[in-house]
């Protein structure tokens, strides 16, 4: 019997002590529920943790893409001369894209219908350099807007107001003509140039685009603007180029990166991303407790055989070897199996998710709930190792102690009474 660590005769015996015989057959169920186990729980955290990772990736995407990483906002009042401001941000190493906007709540109305909506003044030339929304737009939109005198709105907005290209949208502002009687609403009717379509419903059923100079008009700021809209190339590093837009703005302005507009939103979906890794990890570690149960059994079917052993000179080292590896091999090949199952199920979720909607005819992921059009799916390499490699350590961790007793056996005590 005398061979190195992890000899084949090892491995030999660990092969045969997992195929079970029919004697033997529970606790070959308790290996193949362990398998399982760490199967579903590895692709489980998998998916969930890739489906949260492209809820922020889409989110961010959106949001960033349709509201800037940094924005110039006046303290008190408007920004009067934005137009030379503009331009000196622009000139700034880093900065992508810089827009002067104006923006106001008001109510659209149409065909008897009125709902909120945030009107958003801005250039067809700086809508254009907005590529998630100019890359969505319909044919002719950007044309016509540029004209001056009509809006564009979000799909699902259309679609509620029962509006289409070259139909009339009623804009109905909060401060409007002074009379005898006080201030009146603003009331005017614009043409819809076209829609656009970012697919996030929160967007697309309240944002209307218009015309700069017509936005100033319609909401009383006449050679001003509200804020200047600010895109660089890196969104996660903005302390730098931040600093050069602070010094190039009016001392009345001040610069909010979208981390300070957001951080509430993004530092729950952290903890939630968190809190979901934790109670998923219990998964596997309750497939490892099954590891742990199923080779004690194995031990105990097995002393004679073990005693057998030793007293034909296997060492203790051996045989907890020859136990470490039965143990393992399950944890191996349900963390790999699991792997498979998680990597396939991101790569093709949305084809999944319209599967089951088509054979449950229910929808199971409601944009309007969800704010996005489709179920995303984000696979980090660093993440999905990090899942692996922690499957991997429980599923060893679960083999010691088991092993520890089986080569504690004491071969005299095991044989005295066979």
């Amino acid at each position: 019997m005398a061979a190195g660590p992890f000899a084949r005769i090892e491995w030999m015996m660990a092969g045969r002590y997992l195929r079970a015989r029919k004697q033997e057959s529970f606790v070959s169920i308790i290996s193949i529920f362990s398998f399982l186990g760490i199967a579903l729980g590895v692709a489980t955290l998998i998916i969930v943790m890739s489906v949260m990772n492209g809820f922020r990736y889409e989110l961010l995407s959106r949001i960033l893409g349709l509201n800037g990483h940094l924005l110039v906002q006046p303290i008190a009042g408007d920004l009067y001369d934005y137009d030379a401001t503009t331009a000196a941000i622009r000139n700034i190493p880093g900065v992508t894209r810089a827009a002067p906007i104006v923006d106001g709540q008001a109510m659209a109305s149409a065909n008897e219908i009125g709902t909120g909506a945030l009107v958003r003044g801005m250039r067809a030339d700086d809508l254009a350099s907005l590529t998630l929304v100019a890359d969505t737009l319909s044919p002719g939109a950007l044309e016509e807007y540029a004209q001056g005198k009509s809006v564009i709105i979000g799909r699902r907005l259309a679609r509620q107001l029962g509006l289409g290209p070259d139909d009339r949208i009623t804009i109905i502002g909060q401060k409007g003509p002074v009379t005898a009687f006080g201030s009146t609403p603003r009331i005017k009717t614009y043409r819809v140039a076209g829609t656009f379509n970012v697919g996030m419903s929160e967007y697309d059923s309240a944002y209307v685009f218009m015309p700069l100079e017509e936005a100033q008009l319609f909401f009383n700021h006449e050679e001003t603007v509200t804020a200047i809209e600010v895109m660089t190339a890196d969104a996660d590093n903005l302390d730098g180029v931040a600093a050069a837009v602070a010094g190039v703005v009016p001392r009345i302005a001040q610069v909010v990166a979208w981390q300070d507009v957001n951080a509430s939103f993004f530092t729950a979906l952290q903890v939630e991303r968190n809190v979901m890794f934790l109670i998923l990890t219990l998964i596997i570690i309750v497939a490892a407790l099954n590891i742990i149960s199923g080779l004690i059994m194995l031990v105990k079917d097995k002393s004679r055989n073990i005693a057998i052993l030793r007293t034909m000179g296997a060492t203790r080292g051996a045989i907890l070897r020859i136990f470490m590896i039965a143990g393992s091999s399950i944890g191996v090949l349900g963390t790999l199996g699991g792997f498979v199952l998680g990597v396939v199920f991101c790569e093709n979720i949305e084809s999944i998710r319209q599967f089951f909607q088509w054979l449950t005819g229910t929808e199971l992921f409601n944009p309007e709930l969800y704010f996005l059009s489709q179920l995303p799916a984000e696979m980090e390499a660093g993440e999905v190792a990090t899942v692996v490699l922690m499957s991997l350590s429980i599923s060893f961790l679960a083999t010691l102690y088991p092993s520890w007793r089986a080569a504690s056996l004491d071969p005299v005590e095991a044989l005295r009474y066979e």
